[in-house]
């Protein structure tokens, strides 16, 4: 994961769009938001959400959901798999980093597949680390899968990385998955090759 960052003009303020429960139509137009902003991908697990991938606008803060401190830099489009794993534990979990945070690349680090705390008294990067599971081993393996996959096939067509990486999201965007781990591992800046969807 890596820290998120929210857009000052976004669609979603700019028209003045809330979320409300049982609103389809409604939240559908704040789900297309979040994916265009997003460039198509979890926030939590990095990966590209299909056609055929559930999601869920995910309320960071579930206790701020049908509140009228609810807002934009609360929601993110997360697969629903992890939304529903996260929804019933909020509490246990406190206090939290929240993804915007600044300084969340530095406090959360992504270190050869795997994330962990840069600070191991820091405690709001530690529970975040939890409710979203993002030590999960068969992510994490999967991570780690993904990224020497990737480093052979560098390697077997002798591309730069950018290159490589233009040329997957220009054939299939669905062979992108784990961004930060493709910024640091590769050090490209992944998220300004992707396109607007």
């Amino acid at each position: 994961m890596r820290k998120v960052l929210k857009k000052i003009d976004s669609e979603i303020t700019s028209t003045n769009l809330n979320y409300i429960e049982g609103n389809s139509r409604n939240n559908l137009k704040i789900s297309k938001i979040l994916y265009k902003e997003q460039k198509g991908f979890c926030i939590y697990t990095e990966e590209y959400l299909g056609r055929a991938d559930a999601r869920d606008i995910e309320h960071f803060n579930p206790n701020l959901k049908g509140t009228v401190q609810d807002s934009y830099s609360n929601w993110f489009l997360v697969k629903h798999q992890w939304n529903k794993e996260k929804s019933s534990k909020w509490d246990d979990f406190q206090p939290i980093l929240h993804p915007t945070a600044i300084d969340f690349d530095e406090r959360v680090v992504y270190d050869s597949g795997d994330y962990r705390v840069s600070d191991l008294n820091d405690i709001e990067a530690i529970n975040l680390i939890n409710l979203l599971k993002l030590d999960d081993i068969i992510l994490a393996d999967e991570r780690k899968k993904y990224i020497q996959r990737k480093t052979k096939e560098l390697l077997l067509y002798g591309e730069t990385p950018e290159n490589f990486f233009k040329v997957l999201i220009d054939d299939d965007i669905k062979q992108i998955s784990y961004l930060r781990a493709i910024q640091q591992e590769f050090n490209i800046d992944i998220w300004n090759l992707l396109p607007q969807p």
